[in-house]
């Protein structure tokens, strides 16, 4: 069973969340309104996304905007949002492929074009409204560090360009040395390069929340919501608990992710907090290093990988380490802990560019600031959209399994059609497989406890030769 647990009071500073920001602490009113059309819970990428599109389905409809709240447990924007990589990279052949798979080509292509449009709807929204959140359009390098991996890799993208992909065109797969000169990464034995972006994720998401302040929408931090009626009033009305005070919604929207089973407990099991590690890494001032002109995946096993961010300053975001506690199941997997590193991977960025990258032995870079995060995982791999199955105007967008960035913005959207305008879920652009059923509910199985056992075998066999 998993566990249910609300996020925790002090978590780690991570280098997204440092800067002093007004909205971090802010509260639209002393006290909770007493009801609202439409209550959001989670101030990150996906509640605010939502209420982002909300706003504007009824500006463009010439309609009043409904009386909304975000309830957020902690400051605007310090969860997973403010604690990931952010790395805006759709993926176009991995997680495709094994997608056409197990559900079939057509979803797997459907996936994959969702998430390239999602890039291009953020880079759309931050253009026109001239936000500042440093983004870069730019190139992901994934780099294959063995044989196997590179092999792998290359069935994929083989599979996907075989079953004519409509994204697969825009990627460019090369093997032995001129991937290491492609990549720059020490012993690469292959690389594959597509479009992505990358960006500061807090500053995107403050950005669109003041926006919808101004709109007249009431934000309540450090307000953790610990109770949702499952039923409706005799008006209509779900019942909020908080440890503020009650109040009633119209409507609610679960952007919870990592924390949904303290809420929900019929996602006991199906969404997961996972644990997760990041760093922000600077070379000396005095010292020259590369410049890094994409952003990274390098991966050396199936679950063993880091994620590279280069900043326009020339430092370096840097998360993964999982090979130093993938093996601690209690480290990491029902682990909502953000206010504690993983200790097995507190120095493992540590000369991390020195010893990956060519051309940094002498750049003397160090890390600066290294903090923990809580994705959410699914029990089945895939993400939870949707109108929840026995709830009446409930809903929710969780369970990103550390891919939210390429995913919730245009999900978010689908959000906001299924509630403002009661669409249906065949009716907006979010792939089938996202949507939430009661068959989904019900499944027994668990992707992420199976993977862990696979990759358990293969650590306990090569500690074996040690």
């Amino acid at each position: 069973m998993a566990s249910s647990s609300l996020p925790v009071a002090n978590p780690i500073m991570s280098f997204w969340g440092a800067a002093a920001h007004r909205l971090a602490d802010y509260r639209s009113t002393s006290e909770l309104p007493p009801q609202v059309d439409i209550v959001v819970i989670g101030a990150g990428y996906a509640g605010v996304s939502t209420v982002h599109h909300i706003l504007n389905s009824c500006k463009s409809q010439g309609t009043s905007p409904p009386r909304i709240a975000i309830f957020e447990a902690r400051q605007a924007c310090s969860g997973a949002t403010a604690r990931n990589g952010g790395h805006l990279k759709p993926d176009i052949y991995s997680g495709p492929a094994n997608l056409a798979v197990s559900h079939g080509v057509d979803a797997a292509a459907e996936v994959a074009s969702f998430e390239v449009r999602n890039l291009a709807a953020v880079k759309r929204t931050i253009e026109d409204n001239k936000i500042d959140c440093d983004f870069v359009y730019t190139r992901a390098v994934d780099v294959f560090m063995t044989d196997k991996t590179a092999a792998q890799a290359k069935s994929k993208i083989d599979l996907l360009r075989n079953n004519a992909s409509p994204t697969i065109a825009d990627l460019y797969f090369v093997e032995g040395p001129d991937s290491e000169r492609l990549s720059g990464v020490k012993g690469a034995k292959a690389c594959a390069t597509f479009s992505a972006g990358h960006l500061f994720p807090r500053k995107l998401i403050l950005d669109l929340l003041a926006r919808t302040l101004d709109a007249g929408v009431n934000l309540q931090t450090h307000t953790p919501v610990t109770g949702v009626s499952k039923t409706t009033d005799t008006d209509g009305y779900v019942t909020i608990t908080t440890t503020r005070g009650q109040m009633r919604a119209r409507n609610v929207i679960f952007a919870t992710n990592g924390y949904t089973n303290a809420l929900l407990p019929e996602f006991a099991d199906k969404i997961i907090a996972a644990r997760g590690i990041c760093s922000h890494i600077r070379p000396a001032q005095a010292v020259a290093a590369p410049a890094l002109r994409t952003s990274y995946m390098i991966r050396w096993s199936d679950t063993n990988y880091e994620y590279l961010i280069p900043r326009l300053d020339g430092s370096i975001v840097v998360g993964g380490a999982r090979s130093e506690f993938f093996h601690d199941l209690p480290s990491w997997y029902n682990n909502a802990n953000d206010d504690a590193l993983i200790e097995s991977a507190r120095h493992y960025f540590d000369g991390f560019m020195q010893r990956v990258f060519h051309g940094w032995e002498d750049s003397r870079a160090k890390v600066d600031r290294i903090w923990t995060g809580i994705m959410g995982y699914t029990s089945d791999s895939l993400p939870f959209v949707g109108k929840i199955p026995g709830r009446k105007n409930q809903y929710i967008l969780a369970g990103f399994n550390g891919h939210g960035m390429p995913q919730v913005f245009l999900a978010a959207k689908g959000i906001a059609a299924m509630v403002v305008d009661k669409a249906g879920f065949g009716d907006v652009d979010i792939p089938a497989i996202f949507e939430i059923t009661q068959a989904r509910l019900d499944s027994t199985g668990n992707n992420v406890l199976e993977n862990w056992r696979k990759a358990q075998k293969t650590f306990e066999a090569r500690r074996a030769c040690l």
